[in-house]
C-alpha cells in the first residue's frame, strides 16, 4: 500500500525513471559477476565442487543483509541505503580483483560476500518505486523497474567480453569495471526523492502487525513461498548453465550470450507484465511464471545442444519474470506503510535464503553429480526443480480456492 493518498503524478514519475536507471546501469554488474563469478571460482578453487560457492556467498550476503539493509532504510531513508550498497559493492569488486591477482580462493569468496549487500540493496529498488506511487500506478512502477534490468542484460555480457581477458590476470579486469559501476551510484541517487519514514512517524500512530502476524496473512505467505521458489528455480539453474555449456563443448562467448538472453528475457516482458497483471489478476499471472518455469526444465532435459540452453534459458527468464514480479505486486498490496520494514526485509530474507540454498546446491549437483559429467549434471539441476515448483503451485491453488469471505 502506498503511504501517500494522492502522491504528486511528478515525484512518482521522476523516482520510477531514477530507479530504472538504477537497475540499468547499476545492476549490470550482476550478470558480470554471475557470468565470470563461478568461472573464476572453478580457476580458483582447489575442489571443482567448490566452483559456485563464491556465487552462493554472495546470496548468503543478501541473505543476512537484508532485514538490517530494510531497517536501515526505514530508519535514514532510501537514498543512504542504496549509497552503503553501492560502497559494499565497490569493497566486493575490489577485494574480489585482489584476490585473483593473488590466486586466493578464500579472499575471492570474501569479495562475494561484501557483494551480497549490494545485491540485497538492488531487490529493494522495486519496492521503493512503489513508496511514492499511487495504488493503481505500484504494479506499473515495479514492472517498468524491473525492465531496467533490460539495458543491465545488455551491458553486462559485453562488458564482461570486453574486460574478462583484457588483463594478464583473467576476470580481474571485469571487477574492476565494477568499481567503477558502483561509483555511478550516489551521483544518481541524488535524484532520488523518496522521504525518510523516519520524518513521517511524527503523525503516525499505528505500528502495524508483528512479524508473526504478518506470515499468517494468507496474501503475504503465499507471496513469499512463490516470490522464493520463482528466484531459487531461476538461480540454481542461471549459476550452472555457464559451467554446463563449456562442460558440454561450447565456448565462453556461447555461454556469456546465452546469459544475455536469459537476462533480456527476464527483463523484457517487463515492459507489459504490469498491464498483464492489471488486466488479469496478479494470481494469474504467479500461476502462468510457474508453468513457464517447469517448461523450462522440460526443455533442459531434453537435451544439451546449443539451441535447447537458449531455450532452457529464455523460458527460465520469462518465468521468473512473471512469478517474481506477480508475486512482488501481491506482497506490495497486503501491508500497510508503517508494516513495510518488517515485510519488505522478511520478505527478502526468505527469498534470497531460498535463493542462497539453491545457488549452493547448484555447485554440488552440476559438478559432483556422476563423477561430473556435465550432462548428467545438468539433469541433476533442473531435475531438482520439481518439488519446489509443485510446493509454489499448490499454495497458490489453496489461495485461489479459499473462500473469499476468509482471503
Amino acid at each position: 500500500m502506498s503511504d501517500m493518498t494522492a502522491p504528486p503524478a511528478s515525484r512518482e514519475k521522476r523516482n520510477t525513471i531514477v530507479l530504472v536507471l538504477a537497475q540499468a546501469l547499476l545492476g549490470a554488474q550482476m550478470p558480470m559477476i554471475f557470468t565470470v563469478g563461478g568461472l573464476a571460482g572453478q580457476m580458483l578453487s582447489p575442489n571443482p565442487c567448490l566452483a559456485t560457492l563464491p556465487l552462493s556467498l554472495i546470496i548468503l550476503g543478501s541473505v543476512l543483509s537484508a532485514q538490517p539493509m530494510s531497517e536501515f532504510m526505514a530508519a535514514k531513508g532510501r537514498r543512504a541505503g542504496f549509497i552503503l550498497a553501492n560502497a559494499m559493492g565497490a569493497l566486493g569488486a575490489a577485494t574480489a580483483a585482489y584476490a585473483l591477482y593473488h590466486g586466493s580462493f578464500a579472499l575471492f569468496m570474501l569479495g562475494s560476500f561484501f557483494t551480497g549487500t549490494y545485491m540485497s540493496a538492488q531487490g529493494f529498488y522495486r519496492f521503493a518505486a512503489t513508496d511514492t506511487a499511487s495504488t493503481e500506478f505500484q504494479p506499473k512502477a515495479i514492472s517498468y523497474v524491473m525492465a531496467g534490468g533490460l539495458v543491465a542484460a545488455i551491458i553486462g555480457p559485453q562488458l564482461v567480453k570486453l574486460t574478462s581477458e583484457a588483463m594478464v590476470v583473467p576476470f580481474m579486469a571485469t571487477y574492476l569495471a565494477i568499481i567503477g559501476i558502483n561509483a555511478l551510484g550516489p551521483i544518481l541517487f541524488s535524484f532520488l526523492d523518496i522521504p525518510a519514514p523516519g520524518r513521517r512517524k511524527k503523525h503516525e500512530h499505528h505500528e502495524g502487525r508483528t512479524r508473526r502476524e504478518l506470515l499468517k496473512d494468507p496474501v503475504i505467505l503465499v507471496a513469499m513461498i512463490c516470490a522464493m521458489v520463482s528466484y531459487a528455480l531461476m538461480n540454481l539453474v542461471m549459476t550452472s548453465t555457464p559451467l554446463a555449456v563449456v562442460g558440454c563443448g561450447f565456448e565462453q562467448a556461447d555461454a556469456a550470450n546465452i546469459v544475455s538472453a536469459h537476462v533480456l528475457a527476464m527483463y523484457l516482458p517487463s515492459f507489459f507484465t504490469g498491464h498483464l497483471i492489471a488486466r488479469f489478476g496478479k494470481e494469474v499471472i504467479v500461476g502462468t511464471g510457474l508453468v513457464i518455469l517447469a517448461a523450462a526444465g522440460a526443455m533442459a532435459l531434453s537435451g544439451v545442444d546449443l539451441a535447447q540452453f537458449y531455450a532452457t534459458l529464455i523460458l527460465l527468464g520469462l518465468g521468473w519474470n512473471f512469478g517474481f514480479i506477480g508475486a512482488t505486486s501481491m506482497l506490495a498490496s497486503a501491508h500497510s506503510p508503517e508494516e513495510r520494514g518488517h515485510v519488505q526485509g522478511m520478505n527478502d530474507f526468505v527469498v534470497f535464503g531460498g535463493v542462497f540454498l539453491a545457488s549452493l546446491a547448484s555447485g554440488g549437483l552440476m559438478n559432483c553429480t556422476q563423477s561430473g559429467n556435465a550432462q548428467a549434471g545438468w539433469q541433476a539441476v533442473n531435475l531438482a526443480m520439481i518439488p519446489f515448483l509443485t510446493l509454489a503451485g499448490a499454495a497458490l491453488i489453496w489461495l485461489v480456492l479459499r473462500p473469499k469471505e476468509t482471503r
